[in-house]
């Protein structure tokens, strides 16, 4: 597997002002890393400067020797103003945006849950048609685009193993897949290794992160934790430093047949450059054996 890096993963630097996105490219190629995905660019998609600001960024990616591996971007086709048939129609945008970027891959969300006063069932097997319906549209028009997309375990709830596999199945499109973050399943109290080896076989790209976790019944730590769905505490953590066994999610996709790209997430409270450096010299000690 390459290695590469989202632009998330600079957010302190990006937030304020030390880096923009031009000098986190350069960052993460004298890190060391094989390519670099996007969190976004910093506009929205139907903004007139975003198509030109995507290929600027990709020149600049070439530049610095790093394929453009990945564009996740926001979603909820619950909760987005006009229905889920709008949140498809912005989308779109979004993968115009990818293609610009020469990403194979677009991630976008599906859903935080039902907004407030929604009237009816609110759990899951309610949400799940409409869910897969705006999946598969987006799909269906990325397609077209060459690039594949992907929802990932993200935002509690289609966070758990047993609930993205339900969504991949049901929207059952050859250009739609899983986005697999193997430290994000403990957001849903999913034990990681299980919940990779499950969606192993969906995954059309990977992202390694690592939590420290507490149990829910422990001291409240402070700032810079939260909760995951059953209450455990957790903190973002530099890949190979926190509770997620990330040698064991590896061997997980290696057993599946998975060749593909894994990324480091990084969110936690440490200096992100010194966090980045540890988190990639652990994690190409871990896929090569």
């Amino acid at each position: 597997m390459k290695i590469g890096v989202s632009s998330y993963s600079f957010a302190a630097y990006l937030g304020d002002g030390r880096l923009d996105l031009f000098g986190v490219i350069k960052k993460a190629a004298e890190i060391g890393f094989d390519g670099i995905e996007f969190s976004g660019i910093g506009m929205p998609a139907d903004s007139p400067a975003a198509l030109p600001l995507a290929r600027k960024v990709k020149d600049a990616c070439a530049a610095a020797g790093l394929p453009v591996i990945g564009y996740p971007v926001g979603a909820d086709f619950l909760s987005a103003r006009g229905g889920w048939q709008a949140e498809v129609e912005r989308l779109k945008g979004e993968v115009k945006v990818a293609a610009e970027l020469g990403a194979p891959v677009m991630r976008h969300d599906a859903t935080r849950g039902f907004p407030e006063g929604h009237e009816g069932p609110k759990d899951f097997a309610a949400a799940l048609p409409t869910l897969a319906r705006a999946c598969r549209a987006v799909a269906e028009f990325a397609a077209e685009l060459g690039v594949k997309t992907s929802v990932e375990n993200h935002g509690f709830f289609v966070q758990d193993s047993e609930r993205c596999e339900q969504l991949t199945q049901a929207v059952g499109h050859d250009n739609f897949g899983a986005l697999v973050d193997m430290g994000n399943f403990l957001c849903a109290d999913d034990d990681p290794v299980s919940a990779v080896t499950r969606m192993a076989p969906y995954a059309f790209h990977c992202h390694a992160k690592d939590f420290h976790v507490k149990p829910a019944d422990a001291a409240d730590p402070g700032k810079g934790w939260f909760r995951s769905r059953g209450g455990a505490y957790l903190r973002g953590a530099i890949v190979g430093h926190g509770n997620v066994d990330v040698p064991g999610c590896i061997a997980a996709l290696t057993a599946a047949g998975y060749d593909g790209w894994l990324s480091i997430e990084f969110e936690g409270m440490e200096d992100n450059l010194k966090a980045l450096e540890i988190g990639l010299e652990n994690l190409r000690r871990y896929v090569t054996g």
